[in-house]
């Protein structure tokens, strides 16, 4: 090609930058979701090493999108160890488009506390009310229902300026597939086997965090999955527009974790939805203000089939009675949000 026709040639543009990748690319340009705009931020951009059909590179990829969004960019994240951390940030590359800090397993929440306090202080200095500059802590379950804990609860009893994202896989995927206090009930885990009369995960149900953020009372409590874009958005953008401590949940189905087909990443998390086992709700201050109903009710059945996690609980030598507590966790759920405009139970 001659110099003369190379610079004629419209530049290339590749991955994800000035495309409409995600959605929504014929509305109106106002009413286009951040993922579907060519003005995103591309936060966490191509290259990372997520496996195929992971749930929590597009989580991330969204909610920080939206959050770079409501803030004009003006952002700082705290990212605790997990595999978000690691397949975004094989030393000494990076995925990331925005201040990011790596912490610990366990103190992502502590981390973006003290980013706040020091971004309090250089407002104040500077004769502000508060900093331009927003701050977002974020982790997996493990760093944040077990490990990260005690910090998170701190974060929220004292207030800070702080939005907390759990992107909750269910276990903990990036060292080999072990429980989590997130695990749900009769799950497979590498430390949970499918053996014995009542195998998989028989501790609990798994930790509802988000209920837990209600007990504290903080501005904002909120679920979502990545089977919503738009929902997930939202959310983000509307903890962006308040002060305090803040909570979002989402749901991102781990393919290798969970057994799952890559493709089935965004089937799962609206079955999950779809079922009851994952309630979509907000809260602020402590009271459910909002909840997303169930469009087309199905039995957890069709949830939990897709996952060879859950296998061991159907077959000839199935396990009914477990399935049927399971079952009976998604009715609860239903009631206690009024998922099928029912009466919610306090």
């Amino acid at each position: 090609m001659s110099n003369e026709r190379a610079s004629s040639a419209a530049p290339v543009k590749f991955y994800q930058t000035g495309t409409f990748t995600v959605g929504n690319r014929l509305l109106d340009a106002q009413q286009r979701s951040v993922q579907a705009s060519t003005e995103r931020n591309n936060s966490l951009t191509s290259g990372h090493r997520a496996c195929q059909g992971c749930g929590e590179a597009l989580g991330a990829r969204y909610a920080i999108d939206a959050a770079m969004r409501a803030t004009n960019g003006q952002l700082i994240a705290a990212n605790a160890t997990g595999c978000l951390e690691v397949f975004s940030t094989p030393y000494p590359e990076t995925s990331w488009q925005l201040p990011w800090l790596h912490s610990l397993f366990g103190n992502a929440a502590a981390v973006g506390t003290g980013i706040a306090a020091a971004l309090r202080v250089k407002a104040r200095k500077a004769g502000l009310a508060q900093s331009a500059v927003r701050v977002i802590a974020q982790g997996g379950d493990g760093g944040t229902t077990d490990i990260g804990f005690g910090c998170l609860s701190g974060m929220f009893e004292r207030n800070d300026d702080v939005l907390y994202i759990c992107y909750d896989n269910e276990a903990y995927m990036n060292t080999g597939v072990q429980r989590s206090s997130a695990t749900p009930f009769a799950a497979r885990t590498n430390t949970t086997m499918a053996v014995g009369p009542r195998p998989g995960e028989e501790a609990g149900q798994g930790k509802n965090l988000p209920r837990i953020a209600m007990a504290h009372e903080i501005p904002y409590v909120a679920t979502a999955t990545v089977a919503d874009l738009r929902d997930l958005e939202a959310k983000v953008e509307k903890a962006m527009g308040m002060h305090g401590a803040r909570y979002l949940h989402i749901l991102v189905p781990c393919p290798l974790g969970w057994g799952a087909a890559s493709c089935d990443t965004i089937k799962l998390a609206r079955l999950a939805r779809e079922t009851g086992i994952f309630p979509v709700f907000e809260a602020e201050r402590g009271e459910v203000t909002q909840v997303t109903r169930i469009r087309h009710h199905v039995p957890v059945e069709e949830y939990l089939k897709p996952q060879k996690r859950f296998a061991h609980l159907f077959g000839p030598k199935g396990h009914p009675d477990m399935l049927a507590q399971i079952q009976a966790q998604a009715d609860r759920n239903i009631r206690r949000y009024g998922l099928l405009d029912q009466e919610t139970v306090a």
